[in-house]
């Protein structure tokens, strides 16, 4: 039996980082984990694309960063919603649903 893909779904990643950050500013592995831990062990982010994706909602302006000291007491750069951003996560939100439910409908109509 071949392991579980634990790939992201492409395309949701900036909108699993925008959710996570709604609940509070976090630091890149905090956010990684968070959507580890929130997945139940289905997803698993790649460090090098939330990087890429962290630079890419920075100049989106959805997110805002700064460098602080993280619980380990090691500098860490943590990055929190913006008002654009939550406006973006609910736009977001409410196309992965409008697809999710279009999906359903197929799968239950053809099973």
């Amino acid at each position: 039996m071949e392991p579980a893909n634990t790939d992201l779904i492409p395309g949701t990643l900036d909108m699993l980082i925008l959710k996570t950050l709604s609940l509070e500013p976090l630091h890149g592995f905090g956010v990684a984990r968070r959507i580890e831990q929130i997945s139940e062990g289905v997803f698993k982010v790649n460090p090098g694309s939330l990087l890429v994706a962290f630079q890419r909602l920075e100049r989106a302006g959805w997110l805002d960063a700064e460098w602080r000291a993280s619980e380990n007491s090691r500098r860490a750069k943590y990055y929190r919603l913006t008002a654009t951003g939550r406006e973006q996560l609910e736009r977001e939100t409410a196309d992965w649903s409008r697809r999710a439910a279009a999906i359903g409908r197929l799968l239950k109509e053809h099973a």
